[in-house]
């Protein structure tokens, strides 16, 4: 892993940013060759796979099978039967042409060799000497080459070299005596192998990666930065948005803010609210911060739960005011009703008709499980005018001004600003009685949420602090270059 930049020269720390190449120009870009495209290129998705394979702990590579319906799978199917059948009238041609299954061999051999290991002396002598292809051309000049006794020894091999769980996929190569076939499915079951190999180096290297994956990304990201030297445009927009939003409050409260006075709003208080802000982001919205764009479907993951719980939460606050707290604490009647919440809410998050009427059949559920509460415990029946109300209100939960989801989303607002400054993970918002029972899933959401955003500001860090140093703290008036520190 390099840990420091290419052509650095002075004393500076080498994980630390450029910070200068955040005046640089910002109009129309110059023009970039190829070759710096591609450099461009490979530095962003070497960024992005070091990032995946730390953040996300079940990353792994899979074989890519793509659907026999679509349009790839039907012409994968098509060349691949071509070439299978080619091989075949090959082989079955008198004499037997051999040009073909010798490239093949060729290839089994390298992959093989792929999959050894430094320890794999041995082996790899043996293989060398069996699939010695020079030899193997020999016996096909002379009508000697024995494809099933070279396919024994690559099935033993891949046997000695292939993961517990691919064992039974080896163990049916053996059941099969038609060389086109047995050559097809060795090359099926090694390509699973190599990516079990590939999985098993992602796993040994994660621990490494781990330790100097903070200055792996802070280095990749300032050679991007480098080559495009307006690659922080959006996140210099995402913060300057986050620090209107919480300077402006208060100026609106002060005295008699003066022209030049300093800022005394903390660089910690923005960041945390532009963090936040990535939770309710417009999906329209392209103009993304670029340091955080490697966590964009996790945060939009995040946000679409976070949207869910908002309105479970309302409805279920809705609910207790209307049938009162004798109901709402029977035994299993809020469990039911959060199923019922929870499943009618599940996929209403991508349209808005959707999600209206995801709340019509929730108003219909609540009156239901209710009166049957009600029923139960003896009381009388909700009047006709509360029961409409209550409907009426849960029907208007999809609005974005509604009082109630702007109630629930500030307390769950606050409890996500508490995580992040560090507080009691585990302590509920202070919210209402029943959005208590809320608490275990905003603690899950507040962790996740946290693990992303002390990542992400422990490797960005330095290149915020300049942005947010301009933003709160340097004076009206003064000049770009001057330290107003």
């Amino acid at each position: 892993m390099p840990n420091q930049r290419e052509g650095a020269t002075d004393d500076s720390p080498a994980d630390l940013p450029c910070l200068e190449k955040l005046d640089s120009p910002t109009g129309s870009p110059p023009t970039a060759s190829l070759s710096t495209l591609m450099e461009l290129e490979n530095c962003v998705s070497n960024l992005s796979l070091a990032h995946e394979i730390v953040v996300n702990r079940d990353f792994c590579f899979k074989p890519r099978n793509p659907s026999t319906d679509s349009l790839e799978g039907r012409v994968t199917e098509i060349v691949h039967r071509a070439f299978w059948d080619s091989l075949q009238e090959q082989l079955n041609s008198d004499p037997p042409n051999y040009s073909h299954a010798v490239l093949l061999l060729q290839e089994v051999k390298t992959m093989l060799q792929s999959l050894l290991l430094p320890a794999h002396v041995r082996l790899r002598s043996q293989l060398d000497e069996v699939l010695d292809m020079d030899l193997i051309r020999q016996e096909v000049d002379h009508g000697a080459l024995d494809l099933h006794r070279l396919a024994e020894f690559v099935i033993n091999t891949m046997a000695s070299l292939c993961a517990p769980v691919r064992d039974p996929e080896v163990r049916a190569l053996w059941d099969l005596k038609e060389p086109v076939e047995l050559l097809r499915e060795i090359f099926r079951v090694l390509g699973l192998m190599k990516t079990d190999m590939v999985n098993f180096t992602i796993q040994s290297l994660r621990p490494h990666l781990m330790q100097q994956a903070i200055q792996y990304e802070r280095a990749k990201f300032q050679q991007i930065l480098d080559k495009q030297p307006d690659s922080l445009n959006n996140t210099t927009a995402w913060l300057q948005a986050a620090a209107s939003e919480v300077v402006s409050p208060c100026e609106a409260q002060s005295d008699s803010p003066g022209p030049d006075s300093r800022s005394p709003f903390s660089p910690t208080a923005v960041l945390n609210r532009a963090y936040i802000r990535l939770l309710h982001w417009d999906p329209q919205d392209q103009k993304y911060p670029e340091t955080i764009l490697m966590d964009r479907a996790r945060l939009d993951a995040l946000g679409q739960r976070l949207k869910m719980l908002v309105l479970e939460a309302s409805v279920l606050l809705l609910t207790n005011a209307q049938c009162g707290r004798v109901v709402f604490s029977l035994q299993g009647f809020v469990g039911k009703l959060r199923q019922s919440i929870t499943a009618l809410l599940e996929g209403s998050h991508t349209r808005e008709a959707d999600l209206k009427g995801a709340l019509l059949g929730i108003g219909e559920i609540v009156l239901q499980q209710m009166s049957q509460a009600l029923a139960t415990q003896g009381g009388a029946a909700l009047p006709q005018e509360s029961q409409d109300l209550l409907k009426g209100q849960i029907s208007e939960l999809w609005k974005h001004n509604n009082p109630v989801c702007v109630l629930i989303g500030e307390r769950v607002q606050g409890f996500l600003q508490d995580t992040l400054r560090g507080g009691p993970a585990k302590r509920s918002p202070e919210l209402p009685a029943p959005l208590g029972l809320l608490s275990a899933e905003l603690v899950e959401l507040g962790t996740a949420f946290g693990r992303i955003v002390h990542f992400n500001q422990t490797v960005f860090g330095p290149f915020y602090a300049p942005i947010l140093r301009k933003l709160l703290f340097q004076p009206v008036g003064a000049e770009d270059g001057e330290d107003s520190r």
